[in-house]
């Protein structure tokens, strides 16, 4: 491996794109000292890079994906038979055993590299198992990493929740946050994984969870304001009830209206009908809901054609679908915190439902007016792996390009969607927010080139004027290079050197003092408290960001 590092570097002519600071394809140099972006420096003490024809822009955030931890492993030991396929060993990263749609720790980092990402945010981690994925973010080069905490199922969220007693489960969340050095709150099908262990499914956020005598809907408003109570630097992230249903864009409206909140994956939570037969796209609906309410946001969970595997914390959505595809399927549940599933899914053009399904994340990318509110994502790996955002990025691009692959889709893309009617192409500055800016900014983190901010940026060879997808989809696949830190890691598509990322963490406060609560809690655990707690320094690189 050729090993590029360097202090100083002046990157000569480029095109840039940096919609934070309003720079929408300007023709400029810009000049990184010592990891960071400085106004001006000595050229002759500098390399000095042309970028003449190539657009320069922040590089890139993930704000969802499963990339680390218990369920991903679960993944990998259910699915020996996952291989990289051949789409992806041009990287020249292809490893035995390393994985197509789970690919290994170490893999991960550099698929994500070799696209120009540099930060992805592990949406599930389940609190009994954070301590294995730090271990996993430990191992992941090249990207900054952040974690959310799972807490839609917790037994004492949902008590607290219970006894109406906003001021101990907002002192819970801390505690749960504070211990397992995690970013933000996750809920998952809320109170309905736990129904499920009780052989009960959870269809309306008005039907009552076992044992406790409360609904979804009020365990999402409890964690909604303890979010904000906490002053947590991203909202409540939420997977919807009732997802994966027909019919459920009803759930997912009603659950806008409860407050601040990022709905991830929405494809999966804008279906229409009442059962498969009639199976039918609201998208548009969905999208308008979005767009009248600035408190809300959401990534696309956009389906490719092909083999993946699905992961989720949402374990009857897993049962569920193992059930309808008669594929393998694992569960786990973790002590009173969690569960999850994994089984493998093929998604075909042949099939109406999948046609739906892929359409409807183009959809809702297209009809929400604001980029800086719909983000792109696959779900990963459960819509499809995410080497494949350069394609998605083609179709938002290229109606052209999107419309030969509704050719070939089942007749109810035509029929059940409104994509062929949608004429909208994304320019590249709405493509540098959905995919950079945007979700930085919903995390609370940055991706912008302001003088002072550290060099993380991307470099693609393609014209600001391109419009053919092909080129689109080749340019984002392989960066011309991606800088992180001010050091160049990729070059020419190729990783050139491996440098470790850093893992964002809250500290937060509150006033009341939960010990005993915490000490009868974990009565009913296996382990202590003391073996529960993840320390700092078990983590490389960490940051803390307090909320005080």
């Amino acid at each position: 491996m050729q090993y590029i590092m360097m202090k100083n570097v002046v990157l000569r002519n480029g095109i840039v794109y940096d919609p934070l600071n309003n720079v929408n394809g300007e023709r400029k140099d810009l000049f990184i000292h010592e990891g960071r972006l400085v106004e001006k420096m000595d050229e002759r003490k500098a390399k000095v890079i042309d970028l003449k024809g190539k657009v320069v822009m922040p590089s890139g955030v993930d704000i969802h994906s499963h990339f680390a931890g218990g369920k991903v492993n679960m993944g990998r030991l259910l699915r020996p038979e996952d291989s990289m396929g051949h789409e992806v060993s041009k990287t020249g990263l292809l490893r035995s055993g390393s994985g197509f749609s789970l690919p290994t720790t170490h893999l991960t980092g550099y698929l994500y590299a070799r696209m120009g990402y540099t930060l992805a945010n592990e949406p599930a981690v389940p609190p009994m198992k954070s301590r294995h994925t730090h271990e996993e973010f430990n191992e992941t080069p090249m990207l900054d990493k952040s974690g959310l905490l799972l807490l839609g199922n917790n037994h004492q969220v949902i008590e607290y929740v219970a006894e109406e007693d906003q001021e101990s489960l907002n002192s819970w969340i801390s505690y749960m946050l504070n211990a397992t050095k995690t970013y933000g709150v996750k809920a998952v099908n809320p109170g309905g994984v736990f129904a499920w262990g009780w052989n009960k499914y959870i269809n309306s956020l008005d039907d009552e969870v076992p044992c406790y005598n409360v609904t979804p809907k009020e365990i999402i408003s409890g964690l909604i304001q303890g979010c904000a109570t906490l002053r947590l630097p991203h909202p409540l992230h939420i997977h919807l009830n009732n997802l994966g249903n027909p019919g459920n864009y009803e759930t997912t409206l009603e659950s806008m209206r409860m407050g601040p909140m990022h709905i991830t994956h929405a494809q999966f939570s804008s279906y229409g009908g009442d059962s498969w037969k009639d199976f039918c796209s609201e998208a548009e609906k969905v999208a308008k809901e979005v767009n009248r309410r600035a408190e809300i946001t959401v990534d696309m969970g956009q389906v490719v054609f092909g083999e993946t595997t699905t992961i989720t914390a949402d374990a009857p959505f897993e049962y569920h679908l193992s059930q309808l595809t008669g594929m393998k399927w694992s569960n786990a549940d973790v002590e009173n915190e969690s569960g999850g599933g994994v089984t493998p899914y093929t998604y075909r053009k042949s099939s109406g439902v999948n046609a739906v399904q892929w359409a409807i994340g183009l959809e809702l990318a297209l009809h929400v007016k604001d980029p800086w509110r719909v983000y792109l994502t696959t779900d990963h790996p459960n819509a499809a792996p995410f080497i494949y955002y350069p394609r998605i990025i083609a179709w938002l691009m290229d109606k052209r390009y999107r419309d030969k692959v509704l050719g070939e889709c089942h007749r109810w893309a035509l029929e059940r969607t409104t994509l062929p009617s949608l004429d909208r192409e994304l320019s590249l500055e709405e493509i540098v927010v959905m995919t950079r800016a945007g979700p930085a900014k919903r995390l609370d983190l940055r991706a912008s080139l302001s003088i002072g901010d550290e060099a993380n940026l991307a470099v693609y060879d393609i014209s600001p004027e391109e419009t053919e997808g092909e080129k689109i989809e080749e340019a984002f696949s392989s960066a011309a290079y991606t800088i992180k830190n001010g050091d160049i890691v990729v070059k020419d598509g190729r990783v050139v050197r491996e440098i470790n990322g850093r893992t964002f963490w809250v500290k937060t406060r509150t006033e009341k003092d939960i010990k005993e609560d915490i000490l009868e809690r974990f009565r009913y655990y296996t382990i202590e408290p003391e073996n529960y707690i993840v320390e700092s320094a078990y983590i490389r690189n960490g940051v803390e960001l307090d909320t005080k």
